[in-house]
């Protein structure tokens, strides 16, 4: 049982009752999770809910210690919390095997926990947990690692950044069709082409929107047209599924026919090493080789490559024309997927082979075609460990003490830096929103007229300070705006809004910025009144957004930024236009050398840290705290 003075000395007795009360939500059981859920149950933590929607895989037990070879396939979440309560039985722990984004899971469900820690690994999901903490007021401690790089932060409602406070794009590396259909120099060029084209077009219902769909051009419209071609040669091919001779049409198509029409084009290898058509009879002899265990660390032979071609091919097939008699509608790439992964690993490196690339392990190709930085179960434990010390300091009410910190390598003498928590994006298209609850006994008698009726009919004192002209927006629809009122009668469940969705309120006369939308979470009723409204006295209340200067304007300080005009992009950031032109917004310093190195790197577990530099709050080095 785990002794808690030594905590107890440290931040005090009234703390450590703090912790032990206090129900914790445990967002992802992964990587992270597991270091997490484990440091919570040793740090006196004793009410703990997790939940992840993954299964166990093999690939797992490397970095993520709660779980064991008998686990495999089992639910993460609930084998890690199993785990916590054998290390101290005072634990309550709880586990759900599910998606957080589910509408089950609505503001009432959040509002429950005290705290709630991330450890996920998808943007989307990310940014979900993120706008829930925000509408049920609860503060939520965001983590992530990239390699040997790790970054923890906490966001508080109307204190803090929130996730969504600087924009995070995601990168999507794109090379041109000419240099993936017939001049490949590198490994990923085989890659792309074995995953986003040739995997795509046999079995996929469609050809995947990768790295090689891109816009036709003048200049690449010939190249373009010879990929549709072939495109349309190899969807012939797709009547040869399960028979013998299906894997060998493949293999002649194109490692021998399409090699043969590139060496046609004299000119292209004047100053270029010329391919090598691959024979399949040659390749296809028996050598021992067991197509079905490969070693995914090693880098085959070319025989071996081509039995795994021709193993993977066979079972695709089948895979496919089982879905073609189900409503299934065909096969994706995953890098969890065996037979998949062969396949894209077989042909890329078979093209390798007849281009004189370097050929790469099945491994090395699992981590490229899945844009994986290979997490590190080192930084993994960093970061959990200064997760928990987060969580202690904001359950003890010592917000002004949390830090964002990072975890960096080889850059500085200290490995762990943090810096002050950054105050909240005045133009952040998330934060800067009220919150409130709308509870609905009847979603289904409930009109969407029903309810602009009633907030415009509410007391001065609870007035949402919209104006007349309200629009209506759930996500990316418009459900209603002064022009548009068609869905005015329509109940809300036929809309589909129900308990856990959101609805967006904005006004039409909004042209400066200066009125804050607000956002309504639906839940369900605690009374006998049809609508009702919560949450005002918890609504902060928001500055007025700084004023761009106009041109018109005079101005002393050369230093203004000074424009025409602006627009607010997709994610609210203000950008410049300049003509035609859209310039990126301008910041007032240089970025710190850490929060630049971190924010170039994709994050394995999240992606906490902004991908664009140019978007990137300034940090001043006297923000920058090394710890010992």
């Amino acid at each position: 049982m785990r002794d808690t003075s030594q905590l107890a000395k440290i931040f005090g007795d009234h703390t450590v009752a703090q912790l032990s009360s206090a129900r914790v939500l445990v967002v992802g059981a992964g990587g992270i999770g597991c270091e997490l859920l484990k440091n919570l149950a040793m740090s006196g933590f004793h009410s703990i809910h997790s939940i992840d929607l993954d299964h166990i895989d093999l690939s797992n037990l490397n970095r993520q210690f709660l779980f064991q070879r008998r686990h495999i396939k089992l639910s993460k979440s609930q084998v890690a919390t199993a785990a916590i309560t054998r290390f101290n039985p005072r634990v309550r722990a709880s586990a759900e095997q599910a998606n957080i984004t589910n509408t089950q899971y609505d503001v009432d469900w959040f509002a429950q926990f005290d705290i709630v820690l991330n450890a996920l690994d998808n943007l989307e999901a990310r940014r979900h947990v993120n706008t829930m903490c925000l509408a049920a007021r609860v503060p939520l401690v965001e983590s992530g690692t990239a390699g040997y790089l790790g970054q923890v932060t906490v966001i508080k409602g109307a204190k803090t950044e929130c996730f969504e406070c600087q924009p995070k794009p995601v990168e999507r590396k794109t090379y041109p069709v000419c240099t993936i259909r017939s001049t490949p120099t590198t490994p990923i060029h085989c890659i792309v082409w074995a995953k986003d084209y040739l995997f795509a077009q046999l079995f996929a219902e469609s050809s995947d929107e990768g790295a090689m769909d891109v816009e036709e051009t003048a200049e690449n419209s010939d190249e373009l047209s010879a990929l549709r071609e072939e495109s349309t040669a190899l969807a012939k091919l797709a009547g040869a599924m399960g028979t013998q001779d299906f894997a060998r049409l493949v293999f002649d198509k194109v490692f021998d026919e399409d090699i043969e029409r590139l060496l046609s084009m004299k000119d292209m290898w004047v100053q270029r090493r010329p391919p090598t058509v691959l024979d399949f009879a040659a390749l296809s002899e028996h050598t021992g080789f067991d197509p079905a265990h490969p070693d995914d660390h090693a880098v085959l032979e070319p025989k071996e490559w081509c039995a795994l071609f021709v193993h993977s091919a066979e079972r695709l097939a089948q895979r496919r024309l089982a879905m073609d008699q189900s409503t299934q509608s065909g096969l994706v790439f995953d890098k969890d997927d065996d037979d998949t992964l062969h396949f894209v690993a077989a042909t890329a490196n078979l093209r390798s082979l007849a281009f004189g690339i370097e050929q790469k392990s099945i491994f090395a190709t699992k981590a490229m075609a899945g844009n994986i930085i290979p997490a590190i179960a080192t930084t993994n434990a960093i970061v959990a460990g200064m997760m928990v010390m987060q969580a202690i300091l904001v359950l003890a009410q010592r917000i002004p003490e949390c830090h964002t910190s990072y975890v960096t390598y080889g850059k500085r003498a200290r490995c762990i830096i943090k810096e002050p928590l950054a105050e909240p994006n005045p133009r952040c298209p998330v934060c800067r929103r009220r919150y409130l609850t709308l509870r609905v006994r009847d979603c289904a008698q409930t009109t969407l007229g029903d309810v602009l009726d009633f907030v415009k009919g509410l007391d001065l004192d609870r007035d949402l300070q919209l104006g007349d002209d309200i629009s209506v927006v759930e996500g990316t629809r418009m459900l209603y705006d002064p022009d548009f009122d068609d869905n005015l009668s329509k109940p809300l469940y036929e809309l589909g809004i129900v308990s856990g969705k959101m609805i967006m309120l904005t006004s039409e006369d909004d042209d400066d910025g200066s009125i804050v939308p607000v956002v309504l979470s639906i839940a369900a009723a605690k009374s006998q009144d049809s609508l009702a409204i919560e949450g005002f006295e918890s609504v902060p209340i928001f500055a007025p957004l700084p004023q761009l200067v106009s041109a018109d304007a005079e101005s002393d300080d050369e230093d203004d930024v000074i424009t025409d005009d602006f627009v607010v992009d997709d994610s609210g950031a203000i950008v410049l236009e300049d003509d035609d032109v859209v310039t990126s917004p301008m910041i007032a310093s240089a970025v710190s050398s850490i929060s630049e190195e971190l924010s170039k790197r994709k994050l394995d577990e999240i992606s906490v840290i902004s991908q664009d530099d140019t978007k990137r709050r300034a940090v001043s080095d006297d923000d920058i705290e090394v710890l010992d």
